[in-house]
């Protein structure tokens, strides 16, 4: 059975702050480490005014101050926008601080436009063509040093940090597997190649020094209510969401409204309906049904779960119902 993770996006909700976004994080990983849940990410992303957690690295060092138990780290670190050892320092620092808790998630998009990609790394010319050279670069500053290095990583080198490669298409997929790195992939808001994607990472894995077989993670929306119903409207917020971003609008994650769906041209409904297939929206015997579903179609090890909810105490009442869902389905097997 798979293991269940937390992806906290540090939203943003219409009305409140990045301070209040920011608490609730804490509070939220806390929760999830009581409920024994095996990890807590945070997403890099630039220039969103519904996400908080920019500085991702600065985030999960609080996180992980304010838990003992979860592992903590990012999903992702998009690495063209910062000097690889820059992140091994980070990370290292991390690790220092917390040792065999880290984890440290690599994408190669920008998290954010591409007038603040600019902004952000000011030279576009290397970007993502450089990824794999990146990753390599990186992975080798946490290596013990060796006699002679002239640039070394201090804190990183030596130190137990799980490195993952992050994707949305079959790119990401061929790198991890040639790498032999664990691999997550986000359904959660980019599934069209989800199933291709992981043929790809499984049949195509070269076991390595830090992996001896594939180990495969997917993004997955879980938002859980007390009723289908509720659920739904609960939802109603992350689908606003997609079609403010989608049609170049990104703002706050707004309340939720009833029958949000019912009133979208048919072209935004079928964007929804794309965009957020991988989604558990229900009572608690509906996600007990679609989390048994999802793991049973894909064969995923772990779930990422990610839940765009406007009200902070709905959100961790969706985390305890799925933490239960999932507690019932390892009894059952």
């Amino acid at each position: 059975m798979a293991s269940l993770s937390v992806l906290d996006l540090a939203p943003v909700p219409e009305g409140s702050d990045v301070g209040q976004s920011l608490r609730n994080t804490v509070e939220l990983a806390r929760h999830a480490e009581a409920l024994g849940y095996h990890r807590y990410w945070l997403a890099e992303h630039h220039n969103m005014p519904g996400i908080a957690s920019a500085a991702t690295s600065v985030v999960i060092a609080h996180v992980a101050s304010a838990t003992s138990t979860i592992r903590v780290g990012a999903g992702g670190v998009m690495l063209p926008n910062h000097a690889p050892l820059i992140i091994a320092e980070q990370f290292g620092t991390l690790s220092a601080f917390h040792p065999g808790r880290v984890d440290l998630g690599l994408g190669r998009a920008p998290g954010t436009d591409m007038l603040t990609a600019r902004a952000l790394r000011r030279n576009l010319e290397a970007g993502a063509d450089n990824f794999p050279q990146d990753v390599m670069e990186l992975i080798n500053y946490f290596a013990p040093a060796e006699p002679g290095q002239r640039v070394r990583a201090v804190p990183g080198e030596g130190q137990d940090i799980e490195v993952w490669v992050l994707g949305s298409s079959t790119y990401g997929a061929q790198l991890a597997a040639m790498l032999g790195l664990p691999y997550a992939f986000a359904s959660h808001f980019a599934p069209a190649e989800m199933e291709h994607a992981i043929d790809i990472y499984r049949s195509r894995f070269q076991p390595s020094e830090r992996l001896a077989k594939p180990n495969l993670m997917l993004g997955l929306n879980v938002i859980a209510a007390d009723t289908d119903e509720e659920a739904e409207m609960l939802f109603s917020s992350l689908q606003q969401a997609f079609v403010n971003l989608r049609s170049g609008r990104p703002g706050k994650l707004p309340p939720p409204v009833e029958n949000y769906v019912e009133g979208l041209d048919p072209m935004a409904k079928a964007m929804l309906d794309q965009a957020l297939s991988c989604a558990v929206v229900g009572s608690p015997s509906t996600v007990k049904q679609g989390l048994d579903a999802f793991i049973g179609r894909t064969g995923a090890d772990e779930l990422m779960v990610t839940a765009q909810i406007f009200d902070h105490k709905a959100r961790l009442k969706s985390f305890e119902i799925l933490a239960e869902a999932h507690r019932e389905l390892l009894r059952a097997a």
